[in-house]
């Protein structure tokens, strides 16, 4: 491809309102384009980069097995009626009427409408297992869209739904998918990490998340490096501490703490670290009644783990908090509480601790489980999210903590969504059966944007050459000037056209100083430099977007070198 007839809009800036460096890098590179908030142009540039990951994924998941179709981006309203999630997916659905004032959303994702099709098609157990997938664009009204397309409104995902007569089957489904994803980032270049996650929204029994490693992930990973136990914090067991609790050695005090309500505050004001103070958050449960949930003070409340206790809560409000309690937060405790009381593994380890003396301006020092406070075996629980430095799940070491953003998501669906649209098969007995099922989610697009958090410099994007938009630039000194240099460059563009290799030839007018700072910010991962000076001792410059130099090839050897580093 020539630039002269290619189209590439590079900026010497990014706007103001980008963030994260692949958001910052993908509009000056001239990646992709702003529309709307959330809403993005995909130029010719990105285009491209999108499409090598769509053509990795396909690739992948045709080897797999797996068939592809293609589903409505509109669907009607009935399905997710059907389902109950019509109103519980909540306001990320985008919900539009037609002309006859019939209710269709823009699909957030397939499960409703993949079940109506197995309901339709999938009669005996003879047809099955089955996986279908499509590569598609969805939208989602986030909150707040931002980071350009890491979470934008409207995505490019891959969603794959598998179909089994019994939970062997979608096991083994499961397993290959988790194979398949792993192949799929491993061929992309990506440093990526697979860890067990919560189901969340979807629903189901098991799920694993893929990360790409990144420092600008909105996720906390927890992984053990001598095991390979990993998962996602929110998911992460906080195991109960190995050495048992202290007995009492200090006598309970109530001392003055005036303005004091944070762990920090009271921590530094009473000379403790923050682990000897006790956290104490009030809940409310779904049945409006009060709680305590008890943490270490440098420990953070999980809340999945905690509506898994509780069922569904909310942080109860200060009118609450003064009515159950009898004072303000930042004050409350669980010594003489006649509320319901859970504790935290670690916290429930503590003694001679400090906590909230239920008294504005007050907190208690020496406080001790067992002497002070009642605390049944039963209250205690894994409330908290894990830290570097717990010791693994799985006893063999550990953990640390690392930053990931999530691009790809698998689900053991079960039977959620079939028994919900009565989606059965008939068994070899001719008996009918609910059909089990599986959900594999890749966000396609937002790849290409965790792929440039891993992959970038100074100067701009430094995608592997599986991803880049193209594989090699030209970069000619004086093209217009020097015959020679002219036709040295257009057999060399012939060349490695005919060999397959995606070339790109800058053939501007335009300083070479110019054309470098775009071929770096656009992330090509060759080049090639030719010019008079080097063409008189029959060699051209090479140089990889990653070499801290360039290094002089002969002209005539320049094919099977290039065929050399692309193949490296």
């Amino acid at each position: 491809m020539r630039v002269s007839k290619f189209f590439i809009s590079t900026l010497k800036e990014a706007p103001s309102e980008a963030e994260l460096p692949s958001h910052k890098l993908m509009l000056r590179a001239g990646y992709i384009k702003k529309l709307a908030s959330g809403l993005y142009t995909w130029m010719p540039l990105g285009l491209r980069v999108l499409r090598k990951v769509e053509n990795v994924v396909r690739e992948e998941m045709n080897h797999s097995g797996a068939i592809e179709l293609l589903m409505p981006a509109v669907q009607p309203a009935e399905l997710w009626q059907e389902t109950g999630r019509w109103e519980v997916f909540g306001p990320q659905m985008l919900k539009i009427k037609d002309r006859h004032d019939n209710s269709f959303c823009f699909g957030p994702t397939h499960e409703e409408v993949i079940t109506d099709i197995a309901r339709r098609e999938i009669r005996s157990y003879r047809q099955l297992p089955v996986n279908f997938y499509q590569i598609q664009t969805k939208f989602r009204d986030e909150v707040r869209p931002r980071f350009g397309v890491m979470r934008a409104r409207e995505f490019v995902m891959k969603d794959a739904y598998s179909f089994h007569a019994d939970y062997a089957s979608l096991e083994q489904t499961y397993r290959v998918m988790y194979d398949t994803y792993s192949r799929i980032f491993t061929r992309l270049g990506l440093q990526f990490r697979a860890v067990a996650a919560d189901t969340g929204a979807i629903g189901g029994s098991g799920s694993h998340e893929f990360h790409v490693l990144a420092d600008a992930g909105e996720d906390a990973l927890a992984f053990c490096p001598d095991s390979g136990y990993a998962a996602n914090v929110e998911l992460a067991e906080a195991v109960a501490p190995v050495v048992p609790r202290e007995e009492p050695g200090q006598s309970l005090e109530k001392v003055i703490t005036p303005g004091q309500k944070t762990i920090e505050e009271v921590a530094a004001f009473l000379n403790v670290a923050p682990q000897q103070v006790l956290k104490a958050i009030a809940v409310m449960d779904a049945e409006n009644r009060f709680a305590l949930l008890l943490l270490r003070g440098d420990h953070q409340l999980n809340e999945l783990k905690a509506a898994k206790v509780l069922g569904e809560f909310r942080f109860a409000s200060d009118d609450e908090i003064h009515r159950n309690m009898n004072c303000r937060a930042g004050y409350i405790g669980p010594v003489n509480a006649t509320v319901r009381i859970l504790a935290d593994r670690a916290a429930a380890a503590m003694s001679n601790f400090v906590c909230g003396a239920n008294d504005d301006g007050f907190h208690y020092t020496g406080a001790n489980f067992g002497r002070d406070i009642h605390l049944d075996g039963a209250d205690v629980h894994d409330l908290r999210n894990v830290v570097a430095g717990d010791l693994s799940p799985d006893g063999k070491g550990i953990l640390e903590i690392c930053r990931g953003i999530e691009v790809g998501h698998i689900f053991q669906l079960r039977t959620k969504y079939a028994e919900a649209l009565k989606a059965t098969y008939l068994d070899a007995q001719g008996k009918a059966q609910i059909i089990e099922m599986g959900c594999y989610g890749i966000g396609v697009s937002r790849i290409v944007a965790a792929a440039i958090e891993q992959n970038f410099d100074e100067r701009g994007i430094t995608l592997p050459t599986t991803m880049a938009p193209f594989q090699i630039a030209i970069v000619p000194i004086g093209m217009g000037k020097s015959e020679a240099v002219r036709s040295a460059v257009e057999q060399l563009y012939a060349a490695l056209q005919a060999a397959g290799i995606e070339v790109l030839l800058d053939d501007r007018d335009e300083r070479p100083g110019v054309m470098f700072a775009d071929m770096e910010l656009i992330g090509v991962p060759h080049r090639l430099v030719i010019g008079e000076r080097g063409l008189k001792q029959d060699q051209v410059e090479y140089q990889g977007r990653r070499d801290v130099s360039a290094q002089a090839i002969p002209l005539q050897s320049v094919l099977e070198f290039v065929k050399s580093r692309l193949c490296n």
